[in-house]
């Protein structure tokens, strides 16, 4: 068992002001296999102390962007030694299948990190501009301190569109990872040490909703970074706008893939799986509304179900698995208390149901729902869980009104023989993200979404520009 009694807090192992602990524990087997200690507000105090003299008085703000990307190039050669390692643990904690975790819990984080350390090499932090009156000066600086508040489904990949950036840019961080899953930010505080992350710029104390809301209203932090649901998202959003405080919220979504009349099935159903069931279905970017024409609805149902019925149930640690676990017995319910809505609401269950597939684990049966319209439940509500909803349209002008008709706009996707035409379709669609016969998130492209989907981007250069502020110096003379 992974036992920490300490937090991370201005580069050093100290030891939490309270004596709660929080159990991290394995959703396949139910048993503990980590402890942590439970930050409380104290903790939090100090943790933003620390951060706020790293900023306000350490050399790292005072660095140069190249400077600071050799730190950051330093730390991910030390993460893609421990990449194996960083995979199999997130695998643990949180039920995600090793095969998606070697593909994207552990690697897509060091690509942010791999990133950042190439773009800040050459970034400059002024440039001039001829202005209407004379010369101007347009100086990018760090926002400040961040509170980055992140959630237990990728947890190192929320935290690295946030850590990676913002040290870019030279800011000091409060990181918050969730009680799910704080066991992966530990090997981080470890790598940053080693990588000559200065004491102070990155302090890592886990903890629950209560003390996540004082770090979120602290005075002492400039910025709040968060990814979770959207109703966490709107409680933040009104904490930092009465305080006029930076914030950015990467939030929930309902993304809808949308299968065209001249779509090969064999072939869209292998990109599907993963578009759509991604780690477990416990993906805000998950395609879980499928759309089908009313000329094939038939014939795409059966290939969703049996796709999804492909799909090995099991130990996640078993590279065979497709699906493994949801992450605590509170999720379990929650999915299997949507499926339950979707059968009162009419809803014809092809695939699963409410029997389990085993006695222990925090399992449920991946399900797909047939006759299905927009309007239920279950078509517009974040189910995050291996629960898909085929839904017909009419013509090609329907199927774009139905994706566009939901609270949400992460991301989205259209399977279509002709990419062209694809494209045509991706754009009028209205989400921040979308893929054409895939989905995938780009590292060099911003992420982020639409509507109650959430506010500003991540990764990219426009991750980076939300956490500079931008200074105009005019001059005559």
């Amino acid at each position: 068992m992974r036992q920490h009694d300490k937090l991370f807090i201005g580069g050093e192992w100290v030891t939490p002001a309270g004596t709660g602990t929080i159990d991290v524990i394995n959703p396949h087997t139910e048993e503990v296999i980590g402890r942590v200690p439970d930050g409380t507000a104290e903790d939090v105090d100090r943790a933003v102390a620390a951060a706020r003299e790293a900023f306000d008085h350490g050399p790292w703000p005072r660095m140069t962007f190249a400077e600071r990307a050799a730190v950051l190039g330093r730390l991910a050669e030390i993460y893609a030694e421990r990449q194996g390692e960083m995979a199999a643990l997130i695998t643990e904690e949180m039920g995600s299948p090793i095969t998606f975790s070697n593909l994207a819990q552990a690697p897509q984080p060091l690509g942010m990190l791999n990133y950042y350390a190439q773009y800040g090499a050459t970034f400059e932090q002024e440039d001039q501009r001829p202005g209407v009156f004379g010369p101007v000066t347009v100086r990018r600086e760090p926002v400040g301190v961040v509170a980055a508040v992140v959630p237990w489904n990728v947890p190192q990949f929320v935290t690295m569109t946030k850590v990676a950036p913002a040290l870019l840019a030279g800011c000091a961080i409060v990181l918050k990872p969730a009680p799910e899953t704080p066991l992966d930010a530990y090997v981080l505080a470890e790598m940053a040490r080693e990588a000559g992350v200065p004491a102070g710029v990155l302090n890592i104390v886990p903890a629950g909703r209560e003390v996540s809301e004082h770090l979120v209203s602290h005075p002492g932090v400039d910025k709040v970074a968060f990814t979770g649901s959207t109703a966490a998202g709107r409680r933040i959003a009104s904490i930092c706008g009465e305080q006029l405080k930076r914030v950015s919220l990467e939030l929930g979504g309902k993304s809808a893939a949308i299968v065209l009349d001249d779509a090969d099935l064999t072939s869209s159903m292998g990109m599907l799986a993963l578009a759509s069931l991604m780690n477990n279905g416990q993906a805000c970017v998950a395609q879980t509304r499928i759309l089908a024409s009313r000329n094939r609805y038939d014939e795409v149902v059966d290939a969703v179900a049996n796709m999804v019925s492909s799909q090995p149930v099991g130990d996640p640690a078993d590279p065979a698995t497709g699906i493994g676990p949801l992450v605590a017995k509170r999720q379990q319910e929650r999915v299997e208390g949507y499926i339950k809505i979707g059968m009162d609401e009419g809803a014809k269950v092809v695939v699963g149901g409410l029997d389990r597939p085993y006695d222990r684990g925090w399992y449920v049966a991946p399900t797909v729902f047939a006759n299905v319209t927009n309007e239920m439940r279950i078509a517009r509500e974040e189910i995050f869980g291996p629960v898909l909803a085929v839904i017909p349209y009419d013509d090609e002008a329907d199927a774009v009104r139905i994706a566009n008709d939901s609270d949400y706009g992460l991301a989205g996707t259209v399977w279509t023989a002709d990419t062209e035409h694809g494209m045509e379709v991706a754009r009028q669609v209205r989400t921040g993200t979308y893929g054409v016969n895939c989905y995938m998130i780009e590292t060099a492209a911003p992420f982020g979404g639409y509507k109650a989907s959430g506010l500003g981007r991540e990764l990219g250069p426009e991750g980076l520009g939300s956490y500079l502020e931008y200074k105009t110096i005019a001059r005559l003379g």
